[in-house]
């Protein structure tokens, strides 16, 4: 049948699993090298194409809501008579857990503390002025421009995935452009680079996670926070994400987003009714209106007659990369699970459900830490300045039922390290498996313990940075194809305009 999904591809599996292997013995045996080539890279590239990343994300963000209010706001992505498989709330739950769900845990107190501490725009610290930029700039972060890189991805690969019956690859997006069997080696390159991309984006986070975790541990019940603590949670999760995986998409991660995002919501009402609720939803509202106003000035904000912003660098083009390097895992995923919606439905669930919910938990969480702050004289930012991995749980302690709520916390962050892991690993059997929308249990397997032993290793080899930093190397090169991508499905939808038109004529 035409769209089938083809076995394995050699050529794809091994040149990733090589170079995936070679960074993390370069990471194990010599981390600081592996950091300082990375960083050096990166710092060079975020210097000379920082102007490119802002500048392609904004374009992301309008072709976006270009597609969603044209006539192809109304093509379904799927057969014209198919509907979606999950309900919208089990929808939004995937899409949150299999995204950003534990970056938002692990920055909601953690980011707006920073900034606090460090504001942009040569404010001084720790003032009512460097509170209120450090909202609108955590909410910048996590908003609509960080949302807009996935939802073209995903959009892409679901639009041709499922309307044009062809596997889920990220290289056949690009078959309106370079034909149905042409450029091959291109189609490869393009192939091996999201596989790269997305099981070192989802090591690193892991790691990330499991370092969080490991500290609220630490913070609660005194649990030593060191390498053998770390590694047994390691082993845990490896344990836990492949008995999810094994029980298939609509058990295992169907199930635990539901949870996620459940519980996500019952901590935030907590937190919120139990807490400066008044300042909170006050924050919030001015939140969101310097966000709206000042949306492109932060947009394209460079320092070219200061010699440059390290700030800039080292938040928004950093997150914007981020995303970049990680689009081709949570674009596959959310385009998997998007399966009968229309395009406008795709693109309005994916670009504004997810950054509000965003948003409203870092004015909760993030709102509530610096009045804290501000007001009642506590030293959560100082916390946050020495060990970041506890800034949540620093928070709970001014909160009542402090220690069920940093409970419930680790356990969310569990679940979305279980969900984020067990969405890859199904991913990145897809991306290996020819794009198979049901990719064997084997494959899933080997990618999940891969992914463990990379978080392991780079635990121990204290790497983890490097191997960061070493993913956001790749974010360059996806952004150009990004854009391609984007006249790719532009010129695909116009030619099935004109075939209607045909028909109709």
């Amino acid at each position: 049948m035409k769209g089938e999904a083809k076995p394995r591809d050699p050529f794809v599996f091994w040149i990733s699993a090589a170079v995936i292997s070679l960074l993390v013995v370069w990471g194990a045996l010599s981390p600081q090298s592996l950091a300082s080539k990375a960083t050096a890279i990166y710092d060079f590239t975020a210097s000379a194409f920082g102007w490119f990343y802002l500048i392609s994300v904004v374009f992301f963000v309008l072709f976006c809501f270009f597609l969603a209010i044209s006539r192809s706001g109304k093509v379904r992505l799927g057969k014209d008579d198919d509907r979606p498989e999950y309900s919208f709330f089990t929808w939004i739950g995937m899409l949150f857990s299999a995204g950003f769900g534990v970056g938002l845990v692990f920055w909601g107190v953690a980011e707006p503390m920073t900034h606090f501490f460090d504001p942009p725009m040569d404010l001084e610290s720790q003032t009512p002025e460097a509170a209120q930029m450090a909202l609108r700039y955590s909410f910048f972060h996590w908003g609509v421009h960080q949302w807009s890189v996935f939802t073209v991805v995903g959009l892409a690969i679901a639009y041709f995935q499922f309307r044009k019956r062809k596997p889920s690859l990220i290289s056949n997006t690009f078959t309106p452009l370079i034909g149905e069997r042409n450029h091959v080696p291109l189609r490869k390159t393009i192939d091996i680079l999201a596989v790269i991309a997305t099981v070192m984006g989802v090591a690193t986070s892991l790691g990330m996670g499991i370092l969080q975790i490991n500290g609220g541990l630490n913070h609660v019940f005194t649990v030593p926070n060191n390498t053998t603590a770390q590694l047994t949670i390691t082993g845990i999760l490896l344990i836990l994400y492949l008995g999810s995986s094994t029980s298939g998409l609509n058990r295992g991660i169907k199930w635990l987003s539901n949870i996620n995002l459940t519980l996500a919501l019952g901590l935030m009402l907590f937190v919120l009714f139990t807490g400066p609720t008044i300042f909170i939803l006050n924050t919030f509202t001015q939140g969101v209106g310097g966000y709206i106003q000042h949306f492109i000035e932060m947009s394209f904000r460079l320092s070219p007659f200061k010699g440059g912003s390290d700030w800039v660098r080292e938040w928004t083009i950093f997150y914007w990369a981020w995303v970049i390097a990680w689009s081709p895992f949570v674009g596959s995923f959310v385009a998997r699970v998007s399966k009968g919606r229309t395009i406008r439905e795709f693109v309005l669930g994916v670009l504004i459900v997810p950054p509000l919910i965003a948003v409203i938990w870092l004015a909760i969480f993030g709102g509530s830490a610096l009045h804290l702050d501000l007001f009642q004289h506590t030293t959560i930012g100082e916390i946050v300045q020495q060990d970041v991995t506890r800034a949540l749980f620093s928070l709970y302690e001014y909160f009542p039922f402090s220690y069920l709520l940093s409970l419930l916390s680790i356990l969310l962050i569990f679940t979305f390290l279980i969900t984020s892991a067990d969405s890859a690993t199904f991913v990145l059997g897809m991306m290996t498996e020819n794009g198979d929308l049901n990719p064997p249990m084997i494959s899933k397997v080997i990618w999940g313990v891969l992914i463990a032993a990379i978080s392991a290793v780079l635990i121990v080899s204290s790497g983890l940075q490097g191997l960061q930093t070493a993913s956001l190397v790749a974010a360059l090169p996806f952004t150009v194809i990004l854009l391609f991508i984007c006249l790719s499905l532009l010129r695909s939808l116009r030619q099935d305009r004109r075939n209607l038109k045909q028909q109709r004529g």
